[in-house]
């Protein structure tokens, strides 16, 4: 499927969204209130087929925090990055690894080292810090006393 194609394809799913293109792959930024239910027509529309998540990134941008999604349709052959800003104060958007596996232990992480709280994960706890490990380490606020890093 041309990139063409695709963002038709897309905008029937979520009108008015907001494409980017001129580069390899589209990219489609919704909001977190709206990433579940068009993540699921992304996996399960017969015309886009994005069977596999193969990343999942968390940025921290100082203002906000963002959520890139990189999706593969091994059916269609064709690549979709999805983006999601989220408050810096309040990060959560929906978990989606009941449509995707692989993206449990991605957003795990991201929780982990950035503080994004996956609404409804499974299984949602610290994968590298221990337990009582305050704070999130790759946030560029983030102060480490032991290793006294600045950003």
């Amino acid at each position: 499927m041309t990139n063409e194609s695709l963002t038709i394809q897309i905008n029937d799913c979520l009108p008015g969204a907001v494409i980017e293109s001129g580069t390899e792959w589209l990219t489609v930024l919704v909001s977190p209130s709206a990433w579940k239910p068009f993540a699921s027509q992304l996996r399960y529309s017969p015309l886009l087929e994005f069977d596999f998540l193969f990343c999942v990134t968390g940025i921290d941008w100082k203002t906000h925090l963002s959520i890139v999604y990189h999706l593969r349709s091994t059916v269609h052959h064709h690549t979709l990055v999805v983006k999601s800003l989220l408050d810096r104060e309040n990060p959560e958007i929906q978990t989606v690894a009941d449509i995707w596996r692989t993206a449990e232990f991605h957003e795990r992480e991201i929780y982990d080292l950035l503080g994004v709280n996956f609404l409804y994960h499974p299984d949602l706890r610290r994968l590298f810090m221990t337990d009582d490990h305050t704070g999130w380490p790759l946030r560029k606020d983030y102060e480490d006393p032991v290793n006294m890093i600045r950003l």
